[in-house]
């Protein structure tokens, strides 16, 4: 079973975050980000798998100071932007969850029961 609920990715910058929220077609609210590297986005639950809590330091700002990795504002912890793979931290080795993405004709769409 799927949930795709259409998000507003078009204004993450390349190199930047943006955090979202995107509701589910039973109401539940879910709390995302989304990350544009290289021309690709990456979005992922905005969740560590740590501790539980939302990533970022600030709004919109997901990533280290060098905007390499994804970063914890909790513990510091760092996680790729290309799979979510915890790297350096009390989860190493961990994953962020990724959320499926797909573009269709009217936008971006990402499916909330993955």
């Amino acid at each position: 079973m799927s949930d795709w609920v259409r998000v507003a990715l078009e204004k993450v910058p390349e190199g930047g975050s943006k955090g979202l929220e995107a509701v589910a077609s039973d109401g539940s609210r879910h709390a995302l980000l989304a990350v544009r590297k290289n021309g690709r986005l990456y979005v992922y639950r905005n969740h560590c798998p740590h501790t539980g809590v939302n990533l970022e330091w600030m709004p919109d700002e997901f990533l280290d100071y060098e905007r390499n990795y994804l970063q914890c504002a909790m513990h510091g912890a760092l996680f790729a932007i290309e799979d979510g793979l915890c790297l350096r931290g009390p989860c190493l080795g961990r994953r962020l969850q990724t959320v499926p993405l797909a573009r269709r004709d009217d936008g971006w769409y990402v499916d909330l029961a993955a």
